[in-house]
């Protein structure tokens, strides 16, 4: 007799073993057609495996997290079932999961098309009408070498030689196609009717650039046509507010390929960039920090005292000079202990707060670059704070409230917390490890904010909070975080004088708030869609005049606006006023003044505000007033 309970406690005898789907189908029909898989004892498996023990039992649905994702690898392998048919000379690679979709790596001797994606999704939807059953079979090894070795599946072979403890492997097979998986994967088709192929791309072998170039198929999988048409209406506003389109409308920035993963800033771009950074460099000031500047290149020797050489050496761009090995930095952290250690410090000064707009260089793969969102060169706002360890608290919390702060400054007042405590492999006391995750977790509470836990997530050398933002679209961005370290300072030597004037290591506190800059600027662009609060605007205001007479005071209303600190533009082209305004209202400025006639002879201006409101004319002293109050307010 087999013991099987459910989520809801209650327990189903049986009189051997069973399989899920036949547990689902002694509950109900209805069930029973909504299974797409099982959670046995807390590990997911597919529908037809089968229980031989006494176990608990979680039937996996199309409306679980876990049966989203399942149907969405499944309609990966059928994008190999449809590309196999159109296409038999393919050779398949691999098909995960991603956020909100799936992608499918494929080798063929030409790119394909988007009329080849029309006519793999048209087969898909051919196969899906079938409902035909997906079959698994756990095969031996050495069989499975000679199925994928029969059907020319170079690919497959390859991945296989990875796996050389693996004595049995997982195939499933879509009618004559089969693929190997790990599944778990849909028991039939039915469940995958609600999918869409959104774009072609091309990817490595390994994701090494090094490797043969591979064609990537993206799509998107859902539980419901409710649910794609929602993703599809997001995926459309995300394109109209993709940085990278908005970045070139608006003449903020581009990209250049002779410096890929570098950013060139326009004066506009450049002007946004510059309200950021100075915004932080006050916050820095406001909240006890020392404003320092490390060097971009260091000696190898440093490095590998830091771990990285050994570790993050693929990610670094190296050089020599005089027989000596240097490293760009990948991060600032290094530079921070050397400044505190070039002193004698004594524990009366400590917490020591430094912080750095600090330029990074990673060698990102080409295939990983974004825009500006995933670049190679890029500036943190970073700092370290030098502490005891009774010190760490009381920073963790005054750090969240400001964080909290510039980001609703910002405009997002959205954020998840999370903290990440210690890993297998770490360094430090359990005692240490204890003090630390007691530290942070009770700064999110006194903070009053709910946090998850992601265990074992910590970095080797302590834990650490991330913090996420959510922007307009309910996209999350991991940006914020706050890092305990009891390492870094003693492996560089930093050490300070105790009240018994003995010496110790201070804890340091690695902390970004926006994180990398680049990549902070392009949220801000996509999240306010391009119209930048008025505090951030590249150009606050344009001065219009309608005719040649009025150019002289449209362009004293301009100086008297800079001469307020105010970012102005002044246009005094030959141009019709509906042209002028039309094209000014394109760059997304918060205001535009109009002067007429009328108006040079009341000195006054006729405002117009984003999104196209007629203010009426007003006094240029009100006008002042009104956006100084803008950016006072951080509107």
């Amino acid at each position: 007799m087999i013991q099987i309970t459910l989520p809801d406690n209650s327990r189903r005898e049986f009189p051997g073993p069973v399989s899920v789907a036949e547990v689902a189908q002694s509950i109900g029909p209805g069930l029973a057609k909504m299974t797409v898989a099982g959670k046995i004892d807390g590990k997911l498996v597919d529908a037809s495996d089968v229980i031989d023990h006494d176990a608990k039992l979680q039937i996996i649905t199309p409306r679980d997290d876990e049966g989203l994702e399942i149907i969405r690898h499944s309609t990966a392998h059928l994008v190999g079932h449809a590309v196999k048919q159109l296409y038999p000379a393919a050779k398949m690679v691999i098909g995960p999961v991603i956020e909100e979709g799936f992608y499918y790596d494929i080798s063929y001797e030409r790119p394909f098309t988007p009329e080849d994606m029309a006519a793999i999704e048209a087969r898909m939807r051919e196969l899906i009408a079938q409902d035909y059953d997906v079959v698994k079979k756990m095969t031996p090894r050495a069989e499975v070498i000679e199925v994928f070795k029969s059907r020319g599946e170079d690919y497959k072979l390859r991945l296989v030689e990875d796996m050389p403890d693996e004595q049995a492997m997982g195939l499933y097979y879509h009618q004559e196609y089969v693929d190997m998986c790990r599944g778990p994967h849909v028991p039939n088709t039915r469940f995958l009717k609600v999918f869409k192929l959104m774009k072609l791309a091309g990817a490595y072998w390994r994701g090494d650039a090094k490797n043969e170039q591979l064609q990537r198929i993206y799509g998107t999988a859902w539980a419901d046509k409710k649910q794609l048409d929602q993703y599809i209406q997001r995926i459309e506003e995300a394109e109209k507010r993709d940085h990278r389109k908005l970045g070139k409308e608006l003449d903020l920035f581009h990209i250049d390929e002779v410096a890929p993963g570098v950013v060139f800033w326009h004066p506009k771009g450049w002007a946004v960039w510059q309200q950021v950074e100075q915004y932080m460099r006050g916050i820095y000031r406001d909240t006890g920090y020392w404003e320092v500047k490390g060097p971009q290149i260091l000696d190898k020797s440093l490095w590998e005292k830091t771990g990285h050489w050994q570790n993050y050496r693929d990610n670094m761009f190296t050089t020599e000079s005089e027989k000596r090995e240097y490293a760009l930095k990948p991060m600032n952290c290094p530079g921070h202990v050397l400044i505190f250690k070039s002193d004698l410090r004594s524990y009366r000064d400590l917490p020591l707060r430094y912080g750095e707009f600090g330029q990074c260089h990673r060698n990102e793969p080409s295939g990983a670059l974004h825009g500006i969102m995933r670049v190679r060169g890029f500036t943190q706002d970073d700092g370290h704070i030098f502490c005891t360890e009774d010190q760490i608290l009381e920073e963790c919390v005054a750090y969240t409230a400001q964080l909290q702060k510039v980001y609703a400054d910002f405009g997002f007042t959205d954020i998840l917390y999370k903290v990440a405590t210690r890993p297998d492999n770490r360094v430090g006391s359990d005692e240490l490890w204890d003090k630390a995750e007691h530290a942070v977790m009770e700064a999110l509470r006194r903070s009053g904010v709910d946090f998850i836990i992601s265990p074992g997530d910590g970095a080797f050398y302590g834990p650490k909070i991330e913090y996420t933002l959510k922007d307009a679209l309910g996209r999350q961005w991991q940006c914020g975080t706050m890092q305990v370290d009891f390492n870094t300072a003693e492996r560089l030597g930093g050490e300070y004088v105790t009240e018994t004037s003995g010496r110790a290591h201070p804890v340091m506190l690695h902390r970004a708030i926006v994180g990398s800059l680049e990549r902070f600027i392009g949220m801000l662009i996509e999240h306010h869609a391009g119209a930048l609060p008025a505090w951030l605007a590249p150009v606050q205001v344009a001065v219009l005049n309608i005719s040649e007479g009025q150019a002289d005071y449209a362009a004293s209303v301009a100086k008297t606006l800079q001469n307020q600190g105010l970012r102005v533009q002044l246009d005094l082209h030959n141009e019709k006023i509906t042209y002028k305004i039309r094209k000014h209202s394109l760059q997304k400025l918060p205001y535009i003044l109009v002067v007429g006639d009328k108006e040079k002879e009341a000195g006054a201006v006729a405002v117009r505000a984003r999104g196209n409101q007629d203010l009426g004319a007003m006094s240029l002293e009100s006008f002042v007033q009104r956006l100084v109050q803008d950016v006072a307010d951080k509107r």
